[in-house]
């Protein structure tokens, strides 16, 4: 999987991202997996002020599905959007990085940590990020 654009809010994740291996319900269907068993294994080590809270949630949340055994930390569902325009993605990359500034978080979108518009501004980001023209 490739990741060309990123941001990490508080309650939500934007991402433009592609692959040529594999589908992309399946990429999410694993980070999904992946990065639930990771939020509560580490919920579950560090002194975190909102711990009790987070967890409950989560239990409340999966309580009465089948499919969950214990946590459910994501909803279901993503909102995949097919990129097939230049304008389309111009349109996107500005929401996606602009989503931290309106939210009240920065006053500018490379200041954010948690997004790759440090990459589209000629810094280095957190994650590895394919740029795109």
């Amino acid at each position: 999987m490739s990741i060309h654009a990123w941001c990490l809010m508080p309650s939500h994740l934007h991402m433009i991202v592609s692959s040529k291996d594999q589908k992309l319900s399946e990429i999410f269907r694993d980070f999904k997996k992946y990065t639930s068993k990771a939020i509560v294994a580490e919920l579950e080590q560090i002194n975190e002020s909102r711990r009790e809270w987070l967890l409950k949630a989560f239990r409340k949340a999966g309580q009465d599905l089948k499919r969950i055994s214990n946590y459910k930390v994501w909803q279901d569902g993503n909102q995949p959007k097919e990129i097939e325009t230049n304008g389309f993605l111009d349109q996107k990359l500005a929401y996606i990085h602009n989503n931290p500034v309106e939210s009240e978080l920065v006053d500018e979108a490379e200041h954010y940590l948690y997004s790759s518009a440090r990459d589209y501004c000629g810094h280095k980001g957190l994650l590895d990020v394919e740029l795109l023209d």
